[in-house]
């Protein structure tokens, strides 16, 4: 009597998990030496200015606030920290899709300028930003 050989209907992984492991190890070594490509954007002849000169509130080193409308010209405006919210947006009445700029002084405590941040973003105000000044 001669024995019938059956089919293996097993599957052999360890070959599929060799692989797997090399590749792994390929790609966690050449992903760190892989840059992100460069963006070369277009230029343009003029740069954008607003329509509407952004409002700049300047806090001092003291904490006195200042309110300085770049659409009047520069009219200058001394405002106390409980008026603040009020008198950026009587000025923004008339435009109100004008920005509002926070220009303080760089000893200022952090602190000091998250509390006016904070009253303006309570306030609605929209559109709220830090002024900087750029290295050079």
């Amino acid at each position: 009597m001669r024995r019938r050989r059956r089919a293996m209907a097993e599957i052999n992984v360890v070959p599929y998990i060799d692989v797997m492991l090399v590749l792994l190890i390929i790609f966690m070594v050449v992903a760190p030496a892989i840059q992100p490509g460069q963006i070369d954007l277009p230029s343009v002849g003029q740069t954008l200015n607003p329509t509407v000169a952004p409002l700049e509130i300047r806090i001092k080193r003291d904490g006195t606030i200042t309110l300085v409308d770049r659409q009047q010209g520069g009219q200058t405006q001394a405002v106390s920290r409980e008026n603040l919210l009020q008198a950026v947006k009587a000025i923004q009445t008339n435009h109100p899709e004008q920005a509002v700029v926070i220009n303080a002084d760089k000893n200022l405590k952090y602190d000091d300028v998250l509390h006016v941040m904070d009253a303006l973003q309570g306030g609605k105000i929209k559109r709220v930003g830090l002024l900087v000044k750029p290295d050079k």
